[in-house]
């Protein structure tokens, strides 16, 4: 190093080969350090193994034994095998006295259950928390419904991978800690998938929800609003079921045209204590939503019975996402019933963003992180996918429209002509609904076949007008 310096100080440190030699000299100084490291690593760890007899013994886990240890960048994890009659519900019973017994920090100790064996765990000790500082936001992980989503990562630096296909999701935990913060999560993801429209409830005047309304097809937030927009979600669930059995089939597959209904609602609770009646639609599209690809996803600081409105929506809650909770029996609120008994131990989570995911394929308690998007980040996202909003001249045109258009006109007709005099942002789904008096299967179905047919364009994300041509009336009816 002092050859380099003294050459550094007479050449410049910018002259070749000098940038060069630096980062080689830096990255082979590097190399002992970490072998020295490692070594002392596993150096505890074998001590560990020895001492593992008096220390079991000394934490009621007498006849157990460590069959084997693996050192990484974090700390180590062993399995460790239990004697007869023992089970995994005993280390996880101990974890305090096992983190005493080893000398470690407390909260570095995890216990999870061997998938193949009822008598083994893994013991999984941290020297240093990975999770101890955000994790930013790289952009979107899918762009269909029909992908999985990156929620974050785990403390082995996995990715947290979901899918929310014909899935209802609960969201739970404290106020700060973080439910927000994997609602932009899922929002930001969704937004990004053609085959996927977002309505929104967000009771609190939409401060959670508002920086998404171009994403959104609809937003409610009034107790009438969040009622009505539950109404349309079972009328349209109707109407998609009654489509599925004319067409002889039993699942909704999302597409562009025939997209996925994802209805977020921020804070149920304030819906079961303000919009009653709404509690009823819920509770159906959480029952029958799933076959026609209508999914129900609700945060919410404690979902007790009384939360919930005493229906079977969190019954039917296949995934549910467990951040930071005040007290151990809402673990099992949250995640269901003897869940905190299996280890998953959401009230010793101590960071905003930390938390446990149950799915059908995340079966085992997993510390995990959500990635945390800015309120930079949900701008780009809302920039590049949120759909082109009308001036308040167009909507004047658009309100208009709508009272002159003579109800015996029939609903493809108005839909023609509302199409054709669509101003250039297009018009919604919505919109067109409201318009024709249809459902949004019937609308989109109707546009389908004429997007087949050249007759029609999709302006943005969710939004349609006629093909511009020279007759675009003789276009549409032809």
């Amino acid at each position: 190093m002092g050859s380099w310096l003294a050459a550094a100080t007479a050449l410049g440190v910018g002259r070749f080969p000098l940038p060069w030699l630096l980062v080689v000299g830096t990255l082979a100084a590097g190399v002992p350090w970490w072998a020295h490291r490692r070594r002392r690593a596993r150096v505890t760890v074998d001590r560990t193994i020895q001492a593992w007899p008096d220390v079991a013994e000394s934490i009621g886990l007498v006849g157990s034994r460590i069959v084997s240890a693996v050192v990484d960048v974090w700390g180590w994890r062993a399995r460790v095998s239990l004697r007869r009659g023992q089970t995994v519900a005993d280390a996880i019973n101990r974890v305090p006295a096992i983190e005493s017994g080893l000398s470690a920090r407390p909260g570095a100790v995890r216990v999870t259950p061997d998938a193949s064996r009822a008598d083994r765990f893994t013991l999984r000790v941290l020297t240093r928390d990975p999770h101890t500082n955000p994790i930013r936001w790289r952009g979107p992980s899918a762009t269909s419904i029909h992908q999985p989503i990156e929620l974050g990562l785990y403390e082995d630096a996995a990715s947290v991978r979901v899918s929310f296909l014909r899935r209802h999701a609960l969201v739970g935990g404290i106020a700060g800690s973080g439910k927000s913060g994997v609602l932009n999560v899922i929002l930001a993801n969704l937004a990004a998938c053609p085959d996927v429209v977002l309505w929104g409830i967000d009771l609190k005047g939409g401060m959670e929800l508002r920086p998404w309304a171009a994403c959104l097809d609809r937003l409610a937030t009034s107790p009438k609003e969040a009622t009505a927009l539950l109404r349309d979600g079972v009328r349209e669930l109707d109407g998609r079921a009654g489509e599925l059995s004319r067409r002889g089939s039993r699942l909704w597959e999302p597409s562009e045209t025939a997209p996925a209904l994802v209805i977020v609602v921020d804070e149920y609770a304030e819906l079961a204590e303000e919009a009653g009646e709404a509690l009823g639609y819920a509770d159906s599209i959480a029952r029958r939503g799933r076959a026609v690809a209508e999914t129900l996803l609700a945060a919410t600081q404690r979902p007790t019975q009384r939360a919930m409105g005493r229906k079977a929506v969190r019954s039917q809650m296949d995934i549910r996402v467990c951040l930071r909770v005040r007290e151990r029996r809402d673990v099992d609120l949250v995640l269901g019933q003897g869940m905190l008994a299996a280890g998953w131990a959401a009230h010793a989570l101590d960071a905003p963003g930390k938390f446990l995911l149950s799915a059908p394929e995340a079966d085992v308690p997993q510390r995990a992180r959500a990635y945390h998007v800015t309120d930079a980040d949900v701008r780009a996202s809302v920039g590049r996918h949120g759909s082109a909003q009308p001036c308040e001249e167009d909507a004047d045109v658009i309100n208009a429209e709508i009272v002159e258009a003579a109800p015996e006109d029939g609903p493809e007709a108005v839909l023609i002509e509302a199409l054709r005099a669509a101003p250039p942002p297009g018009l919604s789904a919505t919109e067109l609904m409201r318009r024709t008096g249809m459902g949004r299967t019937w609308v989109y179905g109707r546009l389908q076949e004429h997007a087949a047919a050249g007759r029609v364009v999709q302006v943005s994300r969710g939004r349609w007008r006629a093909r511009p041509v020279d007759d675009p009336m003789a276009a549409m009816a032809a």
